[in-house]
């Protein structure tokens, strides 16, 4: 077996597993096959590639790290992604998980607080012709709001609140998928979509994400 035929199995495993709280059987095939075009092994570093296709996350650099593939794959889905809108993602990392919406959405804006990683990232796009993505070193708390609204906002690290910034950069209609939860504690995937002006929060899946990121905890990083 391939090993990313055995990543895909894997997560194929893991959305059987909790269906009762995800409310899926199983990931939509455009999703999946996104999931495949992506070469994970770019994403991670060069000591840690043979590990690219398990079905766990990996340590990226600066207390950072890329997530489970079944992770990736879960919350892209819960954005029900279609080909002619547009998605902010907060928190680049690796760029693996933007890498993964470019392949389903139509322009993908990225927003990394870390400088060093932003810059990485933005290399490996260039590197691997992922032409519509943009990304930027900025507060994620704070959005991207020059670009907005935005049909759909991910966000890759645990929030301690929904930012008020990204409910209002969010389109009419659109979806919020983030972690929600403090640091090291208890945190819950959270889908919130907007209904025409009233929002409707649903909790997905317990998770561990790393912290997100706020202005006055980044000296030293």
């Amino acid at each position: 077996m391939k090993e990313i035929d055995r990543m895909l199995a894997d997560i194929d495993m893991e959305v059987a597993a909790p269906r009762g709280l995800t409310g899926r059987d199983a990931l939509d095939a455009r999703v999946m096959q996104a999931m495949r075009k992506v070469p994970r092994d770019k994403f991670v570093p060069r000591d840690l590639q043979r590990f690219a296709f398990d079905n766990g996350p990996l340590p990226i650099g600066h207390q950072q790290t890329i997530s489970q593939p079944f992770i990736v794959a879960l919350m892209t889905d819960l954005l029900e992604p279609e080909e002619n809108k547009t998605v902010l993602e907060i928190g680049t990392g690796s760029g693996y998980q933007a890498a993964v919406l470019a392949q389903l959405f139509r322009k993908v804006y990225t927003v990394e607080f870390i400088r060093a990683l932003s810059e990485q990232a933005a290399k490996r796009f260039r590197e691997l012709r992922y032409d519509n993505i943009e990304c930027r070193t900025g507060n994620g708390y704070l959005g991207w709001p020059e670009h907005a609204p935005y049909d759909g906002i991910i966000v890759t690290a645990a929030a301690t609140h929904i930012p008020e910034a990204l409910v209002q950069q969010l389109k009419p209609g659109g979806r919020l998928v983030l972690p929600v939860g403090l640091p090291f504690a208890h945190q819950e995937l959270l889908l919130e979509k907007d209904l025409q002006g009233d929002t409707q929060v649903t909790d997905i899946l317990g998770v561990a994400f790393v912290p997100m990121i706020a202005e006055e905890e980044a000296v030293g990083r």
